[in-house]
């Protein structure tokens, strides 16, 4: 249905959230390295890695070879730097979801990176820095998946 793609992910509980809800939700797993952790530490197994089994995880050594493989219809990027909601989007299956580093985010060479469709923001209040990126990634896609009458729910 939809592509979820972290940019070098640092924080393996995060990492590991991500992988349960790409099984819960259908998506496909992208990480691009150099990942933060090892995948089979323990607390990545714990949080996530046991739903392994349920989604398509891939690891790539560059955004480069990620696209090649992924191949996206349509690519979004996430970013607190971005103007447009994520609910802006009428999503199409094929598309896919950019998120970057917990404590970096996107480089802003990913961001404008000419494969990008989009940037888009997830709103918050004034004031806060940023969301938890499972959590983020969770918002995303499940307005994403909302949109297609959680189709295979």
């Amino acid at each position: 249905m939809f592509t979820v793609i972290l940019h070098q992910p640092e924080i393996p509980p995060n990492t590991g959230n991500v992988i349960r809800l790409c099984a819960n939700s259908g998506c496909a797993l992208h990480l691009i390295r150099p990942l933060g952790f090892e995948l089979d530490a323990p607390r990545l197994r714990r949080a996530g890695l046991d739903y392994h089994e349920f989604t398509r995880v891939k690891v790539h050594d560059s955004f480069e070879a990620c696209l090649a493989d992924a191949a996206p219809s349509r690519l979004f990027a996430f970013s607190a730097h971005a103007r447009d909601a994520h609910t802006s989007v009428r999503w199409q299956p094929g598309d896919a979801l950019l998120f970057g580093a917990e404590t970096r985010g996107l480089p802003a060479e990913v961001r404008g990176h000419a494969a990008v469709t989009a940037a888009l923001r997830i709103p918050m209040r004034p004031g806060v820095r940023s969301l938890n990126l499972s959590n983020a990634v969770a918002i995303a896609v499940y307005e994403a998946w909302r949109q297609q009458d959680f189709v295979g729910a």
